[in-house]
């Protein structure tokens, strides 16, 4: 971004041929096979696009029904309805959308969507922009990972209605000056972190991480992908080694096994979620089986031996 500014970036397409839809959309969010089917009224579509490499506000229009998979990566997503009817992550953590509430796209991993003569607004936040604000207000560091689930109601829905138009109003504005358009974006970005519960998928301190070579690299493929269904046989093709020397080196150098490390992983991940989410709106439950943990009493009974109490204190604290 230059220091005198200039108009931000736009871009507006809008047809009736199925084809250039697809093709459009297939480019803009690394979809997978989409399946374009006409409703009612005759089949139109509309997308727009306005910001920088940071921040970019976006908006679809669909007269039709609109199927498929998306892969977010490299970037934050946060979009809400402003007509017609969409449901996200159906074979993850399926979101019905509902008018004017937003929610997060799912990242790093393939989301099943199906929308209906709909209307969307959208942010983009680059990835790495993103992750240095997060570094700056929250002392965090690398990917986060937000609850896709979550959906910010009264004072906060507000507060992020307001911060919304506030920074629309600047990338509207062809005369804002770079540096207004940069503070918008922050202001954007620190909105974002605040609405939406999440958590840096950073190195746990109190783990340790290995000092270097392929040891060091497997921590930092389970911290990166944690969230994800991985086992310790992706770990050690990720990195080159075989199962039996993955395991030898996690019992040299941490005197437990590549799956317990990970367990103590996403154990972590599960305090840091559980301190920062709303008791009057997140389980336990909820949040163990979103980092993997299908049986709540062995999953209790391994929290409270690593932190000393109970999930449910370390929620309601």
């Amino acid at each position: 971004m230059s220091e005198h500014g200039g108009p931000a970036e736009r871009s507006e397409v809008a047809g009736r041929d199925v084809d250039e839809a697809r093709d459009l959309f297939s480019d803009a969010y690394n979809a997978g096979e989409m399946v374009i089917e006409p409703t009612a009224s005759a089949f139109t579509f509309r997308y727009t696009a306005i910001g920088d490499d940071e921040l970019t506000l976006r908006a679809t229009q669909f007269a039709g029904r609109v199927t498929g998979t998306v892969l977010t990566q490299g970037e934050y997503i946060v979009s809400w309805l402003t007509a017609g009817q969409g449901a996200t992550d159906l074979a993850g953590a399926p979101v019905k959308l509902e008018y004017g509430r937003p929610a997060m796209f799912a990242n790093d991993r393939l989301a099943e969507f199906d929308f209906t003569d709909y209307r969307q607004n959208l942010m983009h936040f680059d990835g790495s922009f993103l992750e240095r604000v997060a570094g700056e207000v929250e002392g965090t560091s690398g990917p986060i990972l937000f609850d896709t689930t979550a959906r910010p109601s009264g004072e906060q829905l507000r507060r992020w209605a307001a911060s919304v138009t506030t920074v629309a109003s600047v990338v509207y504005d062809d005369t804002s000056p770079a540096l207004l358009r940069a503070e918008a974006n922050r202001a954007a970005a620190i909105a974002l972190l605040e609405t939406f519960p999440h958590t840096a998928l950073h190195a746990p301190v109190e783990i340790g991480l290995p000092s270097g070579g392929k040891t060091r690299a497997a921590v930092e493929y389970m911290i990166a992908n944690a969230h994800l269904p991985i086992r310790t046989e992706d770990v050690a093709d990720a990195v080159g080694m075989s199962q039996r020397s993955l395991q030898a080196a996690f019992r040299r150098e941490h005197d437990i096994t590549a799956i317990d490390y990970l367990r103590r992983v996403r154990l972590d991940r599960v305090q840091e979620e559980l301190r920062r989410s709303d008791p009057g709106r997140a389980t336990v439950a909820e949040i163990a089986q979103r980092w993997g943990f299908a049986h709540l009493g062995r999953f209790s009974a391994s929290y409270t031996n690593r932190f000393g109490e109970y999930p449910s204190t370390t929620l309601g604290s």
